[in-house]
Order: C-alpha cells, then sequence, then structure tokens
C-alpha cells in the first residue's frame, strides 16, 4: 500500500496536479510592507480612499515588462481617480539578474515618470505568497466591507503585449470596469506571460 501511494503521489506530481502555490481568485490576499523607490516602506493600509489594488508584478529588464510600462502608467492615471491604484512590485533577485537592483529601480522609475509606487521585494517573500511566476503578472484585490482584500483577477493585462494598438481583449481593464459595476469579472483569470521571475540561487 505504501508503493501504491508513493507511486500515485510521483504520478499526480508528473501531470502537473501538484497544489498549486499562491492565491486563487476568490481568495483573502494578505497586506505587505516593502521599500518604494523613494526608501519609505509601504503597505496597501497606506494608501487612502482606495477601493482596491492593481498589484503588479514587474520589473526593469523584461522585455514584456518594458513593452506593458506605458499601459501600466495609463492604468494607473485612468483608475487611481477611481479607487483603483497600481502598486508595482519587482521581485527579481538583483544578483541574478543586475539590472533590477534596487538603484536600476529608482533610474527607470525616473525615465518613465512612473506615477505609481514602484516596491522591491527584496527578501523575495511576497511574490511566492501571491503565486507569481511571470513579470508582469497582474492580481485585482477588492477592499470588502471589512476591509479584507479579496483577489478579484489574475492573470495578463491584455492579449497582446507587443502592440498596444492591436489589443482584442483587454482584461485588466474589463475586469476593473466590472467590478466597479458591481458584476464579477469574466474572465476573472488569464494565464499571465512574460520573463520568469528571477530568485536567488
Amino acid at each position: 500500500m505504501k508503493h501504491l501511494i508513493l507511486y500515485f503521489a510521483f504520478f499526480v506530481s508528473s501531470l502537473g496536479l501538484s497544489a498549486q502555490q499562491g492565491y486563487n481568485v476568490g481568495d483573502v490576499a494578505e497586506d505587505f510592507r516593502l521599500p518604494n523607490i523613494d526608501g519609505k516602506l509601504y503597505s496597501l493600509a497606506d494608501i487612502p480612499n482606495a477601493q482596491g489594488f492593481i498589484v503588479i508584478f514587474t520589473c526593469n529588464h523584461c522585455p514584456y515588462s518594458i513593452a506593458y510600462e506605458d499601459r501600466i502608467i495609463a492604468l494607473h492615471r485612468k483608475y487611481q481617480a477611481k479607487g483603483w491604484p497600481v502598486v508595482a512590485i519587482n521581485p527579481n533577485d538583483s544578483v541574478v539578474q543586475p539590472a533590477d537592483s534596487w538603484s536600476a529601480m529608482k533610474v527607470r522609475a525616473r525615465e518613465k515618470s512612473f506615477p505609481f509606487l514602484y516596491l522591491l521585494d527584496e527578501r523575495q517573500e511576497v511574490f511566492p505568497r501571491f503565486g507569481a511566476t511571470r513579470t508582469p503578472h497582474v492580481y485585482v484585490l477588492q477592499k470588502q466591507e471589512n476591509g479584507s482584500l479579496k483577489v478579484a483577477y489574475i492573470g495578463a493585462i491584455d492579449d497582446n503585449h507587443k502592440d498596444a494598438g492591436a489589443v482584442n481583449e483587454a482584461f485588466l481593464s474589463n475586469a476593473l470596469d466590472a467590478l466597479m459595476a458591481g458584476k464579477t469579472p469574466e474572465p476573472s483569470f488569464t494565464r499571465a506571460i512574460g520573463c520568469s521571475i528571477k530568485v536567488k540561487q
């Protein structure tokens, strides 16, 4: 019997059916406290008048993240006024990818005039909790009446990282518009496409 159980566990793992890490849509997300490029520590609770948050794991070097920078800026400017600010988090280890260092983050934020928080997950404790695997990887958190944060959307920003003018499905915008209308996003989950997160060796 013991051998049968071990064989089944191996079989399930080989099929990629092992327990999913991180949040699913509908889960309650924990707050975090990370350093921003201004040197101050921020948590989501520090952001006033928010109805929810657009948490985006992103970075400096990834071509996918770079392709989405202007769109992320536009999303923040559009939705912050409605209570849904972008909170960007760099999850990468700077030893593995020096282009994602603290100093490089400051330079990139200044070059692009980022209007949102750009936080560093230096200890790489936050992105595994969320289950982020790519840059960019989006998590929309909706604030509940009791103050908790419900995961309402996970995935991609849209369906065309190469050309913003050729987007057919604006997944993130559609999800936010649905939430503000009191509806459930459809879809509420899409596959994030981007660079793998660079973990400590």
